[in-house]
């Protein structure tokens, strides 16, 4: 067996981070002058008093928090919880815990490594975590949401600048059911351009569920054939499925203070989907209440079409651009349209 060695290949590591204020090398929250400053009145100074003190109270002695340093081998490593499989940091009860994944781009070297994947480690700890934290800790004070398209470009930014393999896209994940991408532009196969502007392309996606009921049965074949090749989701008055779908949106920045149309965020991704598949589909039995699906077997290849050929409109006048939508029948069959 011989390996064309000279070809790109694609790399994915997941870090899973514990957005807390104690037990991190980076963390360094804001002092209480500084969340007073960004407030206004009586109730807010009053806020960050209380959160100051409950902040200062979850850092534990032999973890305060510490300037932060450059990414390097001598850097002083985080305090480890004692579960590496939920996060590489010890976490106070209450933090979120996250997981980032990174991607890289190129050929490997000699050795089969792309690159070490300790590396995107540490770099997702020093460097990564810090922004996340910053930015949830300036959610939480202002009561304002995170403009997610500039968190992961600074976070993308600062991985270009650190990693030795070429980044090709980091995906947030706050949740199971919600996931935002940032995939550069400026990647390359063979050098890290890390003087460039930092440019890429923005992705959200957010997972619903909706109950429906349905038959698989084609009008063109006879009775026999129909259960010989849909089997028992050929019975007559149809059966159920609790189905899933992921809408994908390719979004732009967030415009100006004052300007520019609605981004596409959570919020509005709800909107559409609620009205245009929730309200269509949901507790419905597709052959016999749907339109859609009355000359339309509703298997789940066609779902995810339908589903796709709805909502692609709706977020064109948004200003966005549905990438997919990926529709999950079960927990082990699913369709993503388009490919």
């Amino acid at each position: 067996m011989t390996l064309d060695q000279g070809t790109a290949l694609r790399l994915c590591r997941v870090v899973r981070l514990a957005l807390s204020w104690g037990g991190s090398s980076s963390s360094n929250p804001r002092s209480k002058q500084g969340l007073t400053a960004s407030f206004r009145g009586s109730e807010a100074v009053a806020f960050s008093d209380r959160l100051g003190a409950s902040l200062a109270s979850s850092i534990r002695p032999d973890a305060r928090p510490r300037p932060e340093t450059a990414l390097s081998h001598h850097a002083e490593q985080p305090v480890r919880g004692g579960n590496g499989l939920v996060s590489a940091v010890a976490s106070t009860p209450l933090s979120p815990i996250v997981e980032v994944a990174v991607t890289c781009v190129g050929i490997p070297s000699a050795s089969g490594y792309l690159i070490d994947i300790t590396e995107i480690d540490h770099a997702c700890r020093e460097l990564v975590a810090p922004i996340l934290r910053e930015s949830l800790f300036d959610e939480l004070t202002r009561g304002e949401p995170a403009d997610l398209y500039a968190v992961l470009r600074r976070a993308a930014h600062a991985l270009r600048s650190t990693l030795s393999a070429p980044l090709a896209s980091i995906e947030f994940r706050p949740s199971p059911y919600r996931r935002a991408s940032f995939e550069c532009a400026a990647a390359s196969d063979h050098t890290q351009q890390r003087d460039t502007p930092m440019t890429g392309t923005f992705i959200l996606s957010e997972t619903f569920e909706f109950a429906a009921a349905h038959r698989l049965h084609l009008a063109s074949r006879s009775d026999a054939e129909n259960r010989q090749l849909f089997g028992k989701c050929n019975n007559p008055n149809g059966h159920g499925h609790n189905y899933r779908i992921e809408v994908a949106v390719e979004t732009a920045a967030m415009p100006a203070a004052g300007g520019g149309q609605r981004p596409i965020d959570y919020a509005l991704i709800e909107q559409i989907v609620d009205a245009e598949i929730m309200a269509r589909f949901d507790h419905k039995h597709l052959n016999v209440d749907c339109p859609e699906f009355a000359n339309l077997n509703p298997s789940v290849e066609h779902i995810a079409m339908v589903c796709h050929g709805i909502l692609a409109p709706r977020f064109a006048e948004a200003g966005g651009w549905l990438r997919w939508v990926e529709v999950w029948e079960t927990g082990k069959t699913s369709c993503r349209y388009p490919a």
